[in-house]
């Protein structure tokens, strides 16, 4: 009998333990730029972001995206897939049109230096990718707008073994397609 009332509460217990839901983890979105705070213009080297070489309408525009003064490339530190504050403003101008312009689609290509694993910077490549598409999401564009790519270290910008090359490379680039 003693046997017989352990295997229930035991069946009961598994029953209960079984049925009971995990306490739902919800997520409440960050209020817009949380996630990439600040609109500073100064950039790693504590002089203004330039947007002359990465504005919209350059090579490859196709004629889509904001105006000529927004850039088109977001730069990364090493080994890191956090946007900077630096880029926020750049963020917040290619949302806003594609927002105004549903018909508008966004492709973001991630890149790394040389250095690392083909596969690691693979990878890397993607996650910065996804957090520029994340930002952009939660300022209001719609996920069927974007698409990602990781390159990798497979297509640098610059030649070079050296800081200042290897800064270049480590970017997200946004690249509007018809």
């Amino acid at each position: 009998m003693k046997k017989m009332l352990s295997i229930a509460c035991l069946c009961a217990a598994a029953v209960l333990l079984a049925g009971c839901p995990k306490k739902a983890t919800t997520l409440e979105p960050p209020s817009a730029g949380s996630q990439v705070p600040g609109s500073g213009n100064a950039t790693a080297d504590g002089q203004g972001a330039s947007t002359s070489g990465e504005a919209i309408g350059g090579e490859g525009a196709q004629g889509a995206g904001p105006g000529a003064a927004v850039g088109r490339i977001i730069y990364f530190d090493f080994d890191k897939s956090d946007i900077k504050p630096e880029f926020a403003p750049i963020v917040q101008a290619n949302a806003q049109f594609l927002v105004a312009h549903p018909g508008a689609r966004l492709k973001l290509e991630g890149n790394t230096d040389e250095r690392g694993t083909r596969e690691y910077n693979i990878g890397l490549g993607e996650r910065r990718a996804q957090a520029v598409r994340r930002a952009l999401m939660l300022q209001g564009v719609a996920e069927t707008q974007l698409t990602t790519v990781s390159f990798g270290a497979e297509r640098p910008a610059v030649q070079g073994d050296d800081e200042a090359a290897w800064a270049k490379n480590r970017r997200v680039e946004l690249v509007y397609t018809q």
